[in-house]
């Protein structure tokens, strides 16, 4: 059997096969993502054109030291393909994400592209969103007038996120809240509420916005979903 990391390369190498000469891509963040930037940067060792928008600065230094041109958003028209993670999927292939604090980058560039690919291993299907907390990207200014709009209408308690002992902080100087709803039943309407709090930059939902799904599991075999 696999081990969970054996899976990721296994998903990763096989992503990296779809980027074709002259693509404009998105590479999203995380683990996985890892290792489809080591399989990226094989490809471009190998003769392989292509140009990558990075969705974090962690994303980018990696592959900036695999030799992989990279360009900015702004820079850019069309993004052929994206790329990323995900930290849970449900049957219709919504997702939660942000679980490395990169979410509005990623939905920046997922919503920019012409189709998503989502990377991961079965342990992160579920039958419906909401074990994993729900990452919001907010504003510090007021961050604590979220938090108690999330409490008071939602009845949940959002967490700051830390990183030794300091709140963490996103590449846009922002900070994250993690929620943890355990049940989001009609993620549609969620994602648009939660997006109206003001204070509220983006929240870690991506409905209806991945195209494609490839899920690896422990026997080797790998499935792909479509939405």
């Amino acid at each position: 059997m696999l081990t969970q990391e054996e899976i990721k390369q296994l998903v990763a190498k096989q992503a990296a096969q779809l980027v074709q000469n002259n693509m404009t891509i998105g590479i999203g963040s995380g683990s996985t993502i890892f290792w489809l930037i080591m399989e990226l940067g094989k490809r471009v060792k190998g003769g392989l054109f292509f140009r990558a928008i990075p969705t974090s600065r962690k994303t980018a230094a990696l592959a900036a030291q695999c030799n992989i041109p990279l360009a900015e958003l702004n820079a850019v028209t069309n993004i052929d393909i994206t790329i990323d993670g995900a930290d849970e999927i449900d049957p219709q292939l919504q997702l939660i994400k942000g679980g490395g604090g990169a979410l509005l980058q990623e939905k920046m560039v997922a919503a920019a592209s012409r189709e998503l690919l989502i990377l991961a291993d079965a342990s992160k299907l579920v039958k419906q969103l909401g074990k994993f907390p729900l990452p919001l990207d907010v504003i510090p200014f007021g961050w604590k007038q979220v938090q108690r709009h999330i409490r008071e209408t939602y009845h949940v308690e959002a967490i700051l996120r830390m990183e030794d002992d300091q709140p963490f902080i996103t590449d846009h100087g922002h900070y994250i809240l993690d929620c943890p709803f355990q049940h989001i039943e009609h993620p549609d309407i969620l994602t648009y509420d939660l997006n109206a709090i003001p204070g509220v930059a983006d929240n870690g939902l991506f409905v209806n916005m991945a195209d494609i799904a490839l899920i690896g599991y422990p026997d080797g075999k790998m499935e792909t979903r479509h939405r």
